[in-house]
């Protein structure tokens, strides 16, 4: 069953030990790429919310967590897990929401954009807590939002406030979907000319270019 239908009561506990990729500029693109975030050494897609501790450790990758945080929340996510199960079902709704958004464009009359908009303003409003500016253990800065109350209200909320800047700062124009049309990755385009085509030019880029030269070859025999 696709995890975006699974059950509350799905298992979220496994050891999840592959690098994330971010390619998509901005971190609610990073989050909608959450799905493909990673790969085995097989080439298998990962999902970064098909369980609880890969969501943490996709915080984490992210920078949204440190070592500490991240080790606290999945202690807690063990003493509650209903509520560690709430909010990875609530992940992957929003998860969807905004690859419509990404996928569908900056309209205001567009319905992935009011859907998006109903959403996100849904769990900003609901989400009580501070907003304060940390150190990291590598000497930059993070700003994090401590919830006040539920541990895991507060998890998605720079993944939202990310997409809340997106809309105010008219960046949609701008999202990308790969060009690969078997890749399904998004990225925000911060190119001077607005041209770039691919979500990574070592991987998508570079397989295009391949294709290219084999058919360019095969006219020529």
């Amino acid at each position: 069953m696709p995890s975006a239908m699974r059950s509350l009561a799905t298992p979220v506990f496994t050891t999840h030990t592959e690098p994330f990729v971010f390619v998509g500029e901005r971190l609610w693109l990073d989050f909608v790429n959450s799905d493909d975030a990673a790969r085995t050494r097989k080439g298998s897609r990962v999902d970064a919310l098909d369980t609880f501790d890969g969501f943490v450790h996709w915080l984490g990758s992210a920078r949204l967590l440190d070592a500490e945080r991240a080790t606290a929340m999945a202690r807690r996510a063990e003493q509650q897990p209903t509520g560690a199960s709430a909010v990875l079902h609530e992940a992957r709704r929003m998860r969807n929401v905004l690859r419509a958004l990404a996928e569908r464009g900056a309209e205001p009359a567009d319905r992935a954009t009011a859907v998006a908009i109903a959403e996100i303003n849904r769990v900003l409003g609901r989400s009580a807590g501070t907003r304060r500016v940390e150190t990291r253990s590598d000497g930059g800065f993070v700003r994090n939002f401590v919830t006040a109350g539920d541990v895991f209200a507060g998890l998605l909320i720079p993944v939202i406030e990310s997409a809340a800047d997106a809309l105010v700062n008219g960046e949609l124009a701008r999202v990308r979907r790969c060009a690969n049309p078997r890749c399904s990755r998004v990225f925000f385009d911060g190119s001077r000319n607005g041209k770039r085509r691919w979500c990574e030019m070592a991987t998508c880029g570079n397989r295009a270019k391949a294709a290219r030269h084999r058919r360019k070859l095969k006219l020529e025999e």
